[in-house]
């Protein structure tokens, strides 16, 4: 018998790590026995509610347990975030974590509330398309003529947002700048109000995530003038995009994914990197998602975090050129 420095007995060593080894497995595979909490920044009905719920539905069928929609929307989705860096690091609150409030944010507030190393990325969920819409009374046909109208009226036509930092709000601003034209940005707290006045005829346009589009836009309920991505999306093959109607180089799109905080242990990080990646890997789900304009693009773990980490830097640039801060 092979005995360690210890004096212990090899054999019985590599047993009760093996046994170890077997609980800490079988404990992660069991998890989660509880309910599930998904927080989710912004106002129910919007475009980043949207796909969280679409996404925690199918999360719910790989985990065997629900997934509870915390909306807590606010400060460009930067109050529901904070509260979810403070919850339990024990995987069962996760967060909707999007281009805004996990880079963008803290380059345009003095203060979010929250660090970006105060989450685990977990895995990310899509690369989301843009959509210029206006009313359908509205006067605009393309986005060239409303380009064309802002040259010649500066500062008339306004430009709602889901809210301070958030993607539509940077569109606008980059749009201002690129095209150079004069627009008044009117802020919401979250894209659902924001898209109802632009629909009433209240606030000229918007540019805004596709997935809770596209069904306005088939159902006649908004005409849209153009999309932000350097290629056309699939579900609205005659929307030109911006790059087309008159501003050269335009490109923005969004992303999200999902994040818990920070000290959650590995064998949970680990469980729900496995469940994103099923929901993602579903043929019929990425039809789906590609028919609001969404793309899944499902990352391992550690090209996530290096993906988010990179975002957190090139935010910061876009956000420095068009000089937008929020007090």
């Amino acid at each position: 018998m092979h005995v360690n420095k210890n004096g212990k007995p090899a054999r019985i060593l590599g047993t009760l790590a093996l046994l170890a080894a077997t609980v800490s497995g079988a404990a992660a595979s069991d998890w989660p026995q509880r309910p599930l909490t998904m927080v989710v920044p912004f106002v129910a009905g919007g475009g980043g509610d949207t796909l969280a719920r679409l996404y925690a539905r199918e999360m719910e069928k790989q985990l065997r347990q629900p997934i509870i929609i915390d909306n807590r929307a606010g400060a460009g989705g930067n109050i529901g975030t904070a509260a979810a860096a403070r919850a339990t690091p024990d995987g069962q609150t996760m967060v909707f974590g999007t281009n805004g409030t996990m880079a963008t944010n803290h380059w345009l507030y003095k203060s979010v509330g929250y660090a970006p190393d105060d989450f685990e990325p977990v895995s990310r969920f899509s690369i989301i398309s843009m959509v210029m819409f206006v009313s359908p009374e509205s006067p605009f046909n393309s986005a060239r003529e409303l380009i064309g109208y802002a040259k010649k009226h500066p500062g008339e036509l306004t430009c709602a947002s889901a809210g301070n930092g958030t993607a539509s709000h940077m569109a606008c601003g980059l749009l201002q700048q690129m095209a150079k034209i004069d627009l008044t940005h009117v802020p919401y707290k979250g894209g659902a109000p924001a898209s109802t006045d632009v629909r009433s005829g209240r606030v000229s346009f918007m540019i805004d995530v596709a997935p809770y589009l596209v069904p306005l836009a088939k159902s006649r309920q908004i005409k849209v003038l153009a999309v932000s991505t350097p290629q056309r999306i699939p579900t609205l093959p005659d929307a030109p995009t911006l790059a087309e109607s008159g501003v050269p180089g335009y490109e923005l799109f969004a992303w999200d994914g999902l994040f818990v905080p920070k000290g959650t242990p590995p064998e949970r990080l680990d469980r729900l990197h496995q469940a994103v990646n099923a929901v993602l890997g579903d043929p019929a789900f990425e039809r789906s998602m590609e028919e609001r304009g969404s793309i899944n693009s499902p990352m391992s773990r550690r090209e996530f975090a290096d993906f988010v980490h990179k975002e957190y830097r090139r935010q910061g640039e876009i956000a420095k050129m068009l000089g937008v801060q929020v007090d």
